[in-house]
């Protein structure tokens, strides 16, 4: 016992990089889920507003379908972030499984590990570009607002 407990403590050691990696892309998710929740609820009270804009100026109208085109635009942008991040959790669990059955096993599966990282971090990538043109595209937003209220 002792024999094989000193063997899988480097497999310990090595998986603890992708457990790290699932703990801040939780906390990432928390954000952007929160961030979509917030353009959900924005939108629908804009809707309220647009709806009760009807026999109001035109110009109103407009410039509240604009926030809600750019709402939407941002909950899409978000969903997609989200399901990236979710994916780079996956494949990080899946790499710590990997990592701790081909120890057990005494398989080689340095290869598996490798894409599974590298699918991990793709993954990652891709949800924090698509966050940062959630970003953008709220500033964007702001603009609009700032702009219909003769601020900018």
């Amino acid at each position: 016992m002792q024999n094989n407990l000193t063997e899988i403590v480097p497999f310990l050691q090595t998986a603890i990089g992708p457990v790290i990696l699932i703990s801040g892309v939780g906390m990432l998710l928390l954000v952007m889920t929160n961030r979509f929740g917030r353009a959900v609820d924005r939108s629908r009270q804009l809707m309220m507003e647009l709806r009760k804009a009807e026999a109001g100026g035109a110009e109103d109208r407009e410039a509240l379908r604009d926030q809600v085109r750019i709402l939407f635009r941002r909950a899409r942008l978000l969903r997609r972030a989200i399901g990236l991040a979710s994916g780079s959790v996956l494949w990080a669990a899946l790499l710590i499984v990997t990592l701790f059955v081909a120890a057990l096993a005494g398989w080689p599966a340095a290869g598996l590990v490798e894409a599974q990282f590298i699918g991990s971090l793709l993954s990652l990538i891709g949800a924090v570009v698509l966050f940062l043109r959630d970003i953008h595209l709220s500033l964007v937003a702001l603009r609009l607002e700032l702009r219909d209220s003769g601020v900018v």
